[in-house]
């Protein structure tokens, strides 16, 4: 037997435990993905595997907590012991216990929806969330994907980003917009150049015609948008308290990227405090 057939059943063992574990995480990206509980033959169809495969992954999952029964009909869906991990993540990570603080402290200040924002591949997620003192509620979809031109974050999150990178990243079909609309790709890079001059970005709600959003960056070391700090606002008072707001959250964002990266940005919390936004 010569050393090259000896590595063959080597070489496959590890390859069937790396498609084990492919699949494992496509069960779990699809729960995630869809945001509803399913019953694991629609995993597999949705994923595209066996079902006898699926099936036992679901179950040893179960066994391990990351998945959970949802109901009497054999639908499952992400378990508890994903939060736990979820937040051990947060206890770890600086950015996310810093940005904690301060969005408490922008709710306090502000009475307003306070979230931390980031782009995931290639797409806006609000990762962080704190509901304001309003009697309405306006839904935080921590997690969800959203295209990137429909949120007032997106040119934000890209601001680092030259002009044909950021037309690569954004595919073709998130320039419709959830009315139906077609947003020119060359507004969407005006919006990504006064973004990056400013420090701020302002937009009336794409998913909720009821609501403001105004964002401003979290800089790294690099400073690159690794971040941003928003604020969701009732969009009667976009008008009568915006500029007031706006200065609050960018000088927020200034120092929560001063806290997590150790960088001073002065010129544009002092342009907010003048009242420029």
């Amino acid at each position: 037997m010569t050393q090259q057939d000896a590595a063959a059943p080597q070489d496959k063992a590890t390859a069937t435990r790396r498609r084990g574990i492919d699949r494992v995480v496509e069960v779990l990206e699809c729960l995630y993905a869809r945001n509803e509980p399913m019953r694991p033959n629609q995993i597999a169809a949705a994923v595209g595997a066996p079902r006898s495969t699926i099936y036992e992954i679901v179950e040893r999952l179960r066994e391990a907590g990351l998945l959970e029964s949802y109901d009497g009909e054999g639908r499952m869906f992400l378990g508890r012991r994903l939060h736990y991990y979820g937040t051990a993540y947060v206890r770890r990570v600086d950015l996310m216990r810093e940005a904690d603080q301060m969005l408490r402290r922008l709710t306090e200040q502000t009475n307003e929806t306070a979230q931390l924002c980031l782009l995931e591949d290639g797409k806006y997620t609000v990762a962080l969330a704190r509901n304001g003192g309003h009697h309405f509620r306006i839904s935080s979809d921590i997690g969800q994907r959203v295209p990137l031109p429909w949120t007032a974050s997106g040119p934000l999150l890209v601001s680092h980003l030259a002009d044909p990178d950021i037309i690569r990243l954004v595919p073709a079909e998130d320039f419709r917009l959830p009315d139906g609309r077609h947003l020119a790709p060359e507004v969407f890079l005006q919006r990504v150049g006064a973004a990056r001059e400013r420090g701020l970005s302002r937009l009336d709600g794409q998913l909720d015609t009821f609501t403001h959003c105004m964002a401003a960056p979290v800089m790294d070391a690099n400073r690159v948008c690794l971040a941003t700090l928003c604020l969701v606002i009732p969009r009667l008072e976009a008008e009568p308290r915006g500029s007031q707001l706006a200065r609050i959250l960018v000088v927020a964002a200034a120092e929560l990227s001063e806290r997590v990266a150790g960088i001073v940005a002065p010129e544009r919390p002092l342009r907010a405090r003048a009242g420029q936004f």
